[in-house]
């Protein structure tokens, strides 16, 4: 049995007031917080040397990118940069023509990345903001052979934008990128992602310990890092969020309470099955629980929800205390999560 699709106009026309006392929730004065971003840009380094000197370069890379570059060079399969053949490896994969074709069109939508830098300055001030004392990464850009959108690394992340090159990007069909994988991958979808890369490498779900690894685990810890991003962001709209189309927003906030009684009458809310975990969170066109109107990880929406209804009704608690909170089931009960 799925759900069907509910249309209550009502709730239509109260989603403004509601989705503005969110804001107002989120917002903070970071006025008085210091961020300097300075993005390295490894791609220009890499594609506009002479290919001959590409071997001879790697030890100034090195000491340019530090440790970044051995993330990097993991990404690319160029193995260990100190490896003697590894400048062999590197020299090949800047001379691939595709590469060279991908670098010459990222250049031209990124000649610069200075509101990137602007956008993340702003989101780790209010990083520092929540959790004063920790250190901002380093920033990079590069191309990746379209393999990563983010990487991540102690102190480093890392930006892949041959995986930001816009919907209709001619490369993406051909590489088999699903359409609704297609449609976030644009300029608007760096900064937030960054921030949910940044908090995924910071809060590692399978590090978490948490009780028991069942949907309902997985949905709080996504919901955990989307309210995270959302308090980074705090001016960032829900579809850009959640990766959702309007529909599909409007389907979610029409139909919360019928997709919780869903998850709760078919029992599969503490469901350990990896099958209906990734069926329920997973990237996916829609969630086959609920209906194709549905937006993939749908579930992940309501753990968001959850996290949301928890940190409003326990105004005490800090985000660093819940992000580490590892007690679902209690988590749960004071979040006293009851949508209408």
């Amino acid at each position: 049995m799925r759900i069907g699709f509910v249309r209550l106009s009502i709730l239509i026309l109260f989603i403004p007031v509601i989705v503005s006392c969110k804001r107002n929730h989120y917002k903070i004065n970071t006025s008085s917080i210091h961020v300097d971003i300075q993005i390295k840009r490894l791609e220009i380094d890499l594609f506009s040397m002479n290919p001959d000197e590409v071997i001879a370069s790697v030890p100034s890379l090195k000491e340019k990118y530090g440790t970044f570059l051995q993330l990097f060079s993991l990404v690319i399969n160029t193995g260990d940069t100190d490896d003697p053949v590894f400048g062999d490896y590197l020299a090949s994969f800047c001379t691939d023509k595709q590469n060279n074709e991908v670098y010459s069109l990222t250049m031209q939508l990124y000649p610069e990345v200075k509101s990137v830098e602007n956008e993340l300055e702003e989101a780790f001030r209010h990083y520092l903001w929540y959790f004063p004392g920790r250190k901002i990464p380093a920033v990079y850009t590069c191309i990746t052979g379209f393999n990563n959108s983010i990487i991540t690394g102690d102190s480093v992340l890392a930006i892949g934008l041959d995986r930001y090159l816009g919907t209709d990007c001619e490369y993406y069909p051909r590489l088999e990128i699903y359409k609704y994988i297609a449609a976030r991958m644009n300029s608007w979808n760096i900064v937030p992602d960054c921030i949910y890369g940044w908090g995924a490498s910071e809060w590692i779900c399978d590090s978490m310990d948490y009780p028991a690894e069942n949907v309902m685990s997985k949905i709080v810890h996504e919901g955990k890092l989307k309210y995270f991003e959302k308090c980074m962001l705090p001016e960032i709209n829900d579809t850009i969020l959640f990766g959702f189309t309007s529909d599909q927003m409007k389907f979610c906030r029409n139909n919360e309470s019928q997709m919780w009684l869903y998850l709760l009458e078919n029992d599969l809310i503490f469901s350990s099955d990896q099958f209906i975990i990734r069926k329920l969170t997973g990237e996916a066109p829609f969630t086959s629980y609920f209906t194709s109107e549905s937006p993939g990880r749908a579930a992940v929406w309501l753990g968001f929800r959850i996290v949301e209804s928890y940190m409003m009704k326990n105004p005490a608690v800090k985000l660093e205390e819940m992000m580490n909170n590892t007690d679902i089931q209690a988590l749960l009960e004071q979040a006293r999560y009851n949508p209408q």
